[in-house]
């Protein structure tokens, strides 16, 4: 329920963004007993509308983005890099975060993603190794209930088992699977943040099938879960309250508030003694765009110059396919069977490619009716073809970071409290095209030889993005090069931290939620001793 929207007397942490992040953090840290407030730039939903939500998806008169009411003056923003990038479909403003919309899948990083430099003299390494956070992945799978099965010859070591056990694989799957078999490629389980038994209070999954963009029953795990934690443990939560800057003291070594902004259009001064920013890729780095100063006049915590540059995405590589039998696939929501193994490669190019077996019917009838103005006897013979007998691979590639790829502030445009929208300027690169045409060769392989006809593939010179930004406020050793340390602590000012996949230095092939929970979990140990 939402209360009133002034500021608390000087807490010990103000966070800023209530997505997986700052969720867990902010749980984390009032659990320790520390006074927490988040401030969340978007409205808080009310979980009885989530079916109504839902519907809303279904029905063609809506898009992807009315689901979660994303768009207008609020949500604004410019696109100029060479591909498209739709940044209101990758994001939700609310409580929760995207994580209200996301897909659900957990796996962790690969070592080698955070070796790239050492391993194939690309990019950049990480200046921590997945050793160092292999007891926070565990936690992480344990704080947001994560299923799956230790039946992945490609994952990276781990001691615990699964919180919960693996959805099992598909009717299609299986199909997969077999051609899969003759090319001696290794098929495996997903792991994923959705209830395959009761877990956390929350119910096994009810099959809805329309996990992305949300989940009526609240069995995929989403952020308003640690909300909820947080707050029952006194953290104050104040929606519809966007930060329009941060503000630092004379010596510019420490930021001493957020300002933001309530519904009426008054702005409000939280000060505190430790601050985190979880804004997710984007907003993270706008945040710190916007609020120069004569001391920071590039933006704050920029003095490397890094924040907004080294932009990545996983670009998606998709193949389609015809087969002249019925699947009898049903739309289950997510993914249940994936390949690692094209993941952990010896040469520097093609990159890792992480391959994903889609439950995938074919169009609704709707959709069918709607495309090709077929009805009546028409439209079922088009059904009985068309439905039921489609089938999908897709693939996540890796792409180096590049500097050119970045968020910067657009000055001719402005949100509604009148500040620079952020303008995203992204590209592919060709290391992420050779991942992609490897990707689809390998799709269309397994295709041929299921005997399905191939339909259509994604140009991997315009492919859509998978909806995870990473990398605008790299980690690193060297604060001329990046922007946060290890322990995820921005080096120009010592009360600020930034728990994002913005400080991602590379991004791999692999979903980075799971990796982004690890990080916060790890930084609340630091600002917990610092505080």
């Amino acid at each position: 329920m939402t209360g009133p929207r002034t500021p608390s007397d000087r807490v010990d942490v103000c966070i800023v963004g209530s997505g997986p992040a700052g969720a867990v953090t902010a749980a984390a840290l009032a659990e320790r007993g520390h006074e927490v407030i988040v401030l969340e730039a978007g409205p808080r939903f009310d979980f009885a509308d989530r079916q109504h939500r839902m519907e809303r998806h279904l029905r063609p008169a809506h898009g992807w983005t009315d689901v979660w009411d994303m768009g207008g003056p609020r949500d604004a923003y410019t696109s100029s890099g060479p591909v498209d990038y739709p940044l209101n479909t990758t994001r939700v403003k609310g409580v929760g975060g995207t994580t209200l919309h996301w897909l659900g899948l957990t796996p962790r990083f690969h070592e080698k993603d955070f070796e790239m430099e050492s391993r194939y003299g690309l990019a950049t390494d990480w200046p921590i190794a997945y050793d160092d956070l292999r007891p926070y992945y565990a936690e992480a799978e344990t704080q947001m209930g994560v299923a799956g099965a230790e039946d992945n010859p490609f994952a990276p070591p781990r001691e615990e088992s699964f919180p919960m056990e693996r959805f099992p694989p598909s009717y299609s799957d299986s199909l997969f699977a077999e051609a899969c078999e003759e090319l001696d490629i290794a098929v495996h389980s997903v792991p994923q943040a959705r209830n395959s038994e009761p877990y956390d209070g929350r119910s096994a999954c009810q099959g809805w099938g329309t996990c992305a963009p949300v989940c009526p029953s609240g069995a995929k795990y989403d952020a308003t879960v640690h909300v909820r934690k947080a707050e029952q443990a006194g953290t104050r939560v104040i929606d519809r309250a966007p930060v329009q800057r941060l503000e630092h003291d004379s010596e510019g070594e420490r930021v001493e508030a957020a300002v933001y902004a309530t519904p009426d259009g008054t702005e409000h001064r939280q000060e505190a003694r430790q601050f985190v920013v979880a804004c997710g890729g984007i907003e993270t780095p706008r945040l710190l765009l916007l609020s120069q100063s004569e001391t920071y006049p590039d933006g704050l915590a920029n003095s490397s110059g890094a924040v907004g540059r080294y932009l990545m995405e996983h670009a998606f590589a998709g193949t389609n396919g015809l087969l002249l039998e019925r699947t009898e696939q049903h739309e289950t929501g997510f993914i249940t069977s994936e390949s690692h193994q094209f993941y952990d490669h010896e040469d520097s190019t093609p990159g890792s490619v992480k391959l994903e077996f889609f439950n995938y019917a074919g169009p609704s009838p709707l959709d069918i009716a709607l495309g090709d103005g077929r009805w009546g006897t028409d439209l079922l013979e088009a059904v009985d073809f068309e439905f039921g007998n489609r089938l999908q691979i897709g693939a996540l590639v890796e792409q180096l970071p590049d500097p050119t790829n970045r968020v910067t502030l657009d000055t001719d445009e402005t949100d509604d409290h009148g500040n620079p929208v952020p303008d995203v300027s992204w590209g592919v690169g060709n290391h992420a095209i050779a991942a992609m045409e490897h990707a689809q060769e390998i799709q269309r392989r397994i295709l041929t030889t299921m005997g399905a006809r191939v339909t259509g593939q994604t140009d991997v010179h315009d492919p859509g993005p998978a909806r995870h930004p990473m990398g605008t406020t790299r980690m690193g050793t060297d604060p001329a090069e990046s922007v946060v340390d290890t322990r995820l602590r921005t080096h120009d000012l010592e009360n600020l931290s930034i728990a994002s996949s913005s400080v991602f230095p590379t991004g791999g092939a692999m979903n980075p939620t799971l990796t982004i929970v690890t990080l916060a979990l790890k930084a609340v140990e630091h600002i917990d001793a610092d505080l």
